[in-house]
């Protein structure tokens, strides 16, 4: 029973913030709702037992894509009013796009309630599936996972030279020069007698 009203609130929840990441006007609040989206679906995947995909939903794409989407979007100053002054132009091939998505769904649908689904059985002294996959992940496809993981930073490299504007007026501070100046241009040693002053 609990297993039931835990699947109806998750999936409500994720079903009506998708709907908000389309829907929204505000493109930061758009990715807040997606995050929420994010959230909800780890929620459905710990309750199908995939602890592993859960905790890797949430630190991959909340930690990080979702959050770099909220920077770039806030940092970026785009003109969101003219960006959505084409939309009627490009109406027709948006609505081809959802109908052919539509058309899988349905299609998929089906498939899974005609083909009966075969559960294999459990293998003697089996794992759980975080350790299965984190065996097969560094064994058998270790240079692959590298090789996701520089493709990532080369994303974060991207994301901030976009990001980065270089101002012609702005006063920055250059270390070697400040490092390598004499003293006597910074520092003023002065001889000062008891009991008087010294004129500036």
């Amino acid at each position: 029973m609990l297993h039931t009203i835990l699947f109806t609130v998750f999936s409500v929840v994720l079903i009506g913030s998708a709907l908000m990441v389309v829907g929204a006007r505000n493109p930061v609040h758009a990715v807040l709702f997606l995050v929420l989206c994010f959230f909800n679906a780890a929620g459905l995947f710990l309750l199908l037992g995939a602890e592993f995909l859960a905790f890797i939903l949430m630190i991959v794409y909340v930690g990080a894509v979702a959050v770099l989407f909220l920077f770039v979007v806030m940092m970026l100053d785009i003109d969101f009013r003219e960006l959505r002054q084409g939309f009627v132009r490009y109406l027709p091939i948006g609505a081809a796009v959802g109908f052919l998505l539509l058309v899988e769904l349905i299609t998929t649908v089906i498939a899974w309630v005609s083909v009966p689904v075969v559960t294999p059985p459990p293998l003697a002294g089996s794992v759980d599936n975080v350790h299965a996959l984190g065996r097969v992940l560094y064994t058998d496809y270790f240079y692959p996972f590298q090789v996701s993981g520089l493709i990532l930073l080369v994303a974060m490299i991207g994301a901030i030279v976009l990001t980065l504007r270089h101002k012609k007026d702005a006063r920055r501070q250059r270390l070697s020069q400040q490092l390598n100046r004499p003293v006597g241009d910074v520092l003023d040693v002065q001889k000062i007698q008891p009991h008087q002053g010294v004129d500036l």
